[in-house]
């Protein structure tokens, strides 16, 4: 399923080069083709809880899923991000 652009979405799975988790919420920004033809790419902007701009990262399409209404949104602390 194509996600429409500038919606809000969830990751599916840990991402292993970051401390982003399952289940953290980001809006997708853009798409991008894979270099050798492979699946879509999702550019992802990740944002803290007061609304910050933390992070852009890039993911498989098939690692983003929509949210549904029957969910709640919860805060976790990213010790890497957090000051010091």
């Amino acid at each position: 399923m194509k996600l429409p652009l500038y919606q809000r979405v969830a990751l599916r799975c840990d991402l292993t080069e970051n401390p982003f988790r399952r289940g953290d919420v980001a809006y997708l920004v853009d798409r991008v083709p894979h270099p050798s033809g492979g699946e879509e790419g999702c550019v992802l902007e990740i944002f803290n809880a007061v609304g910050e701009s933390i992070a852009v990262v890039t993911v498989a399409e098939s690692d983003i899923e929509p949210l549904d209404a029957d969910e709640v949104l919860s805060i976790r602390r990213l010790p890497e991000l957090t000051p010091r």
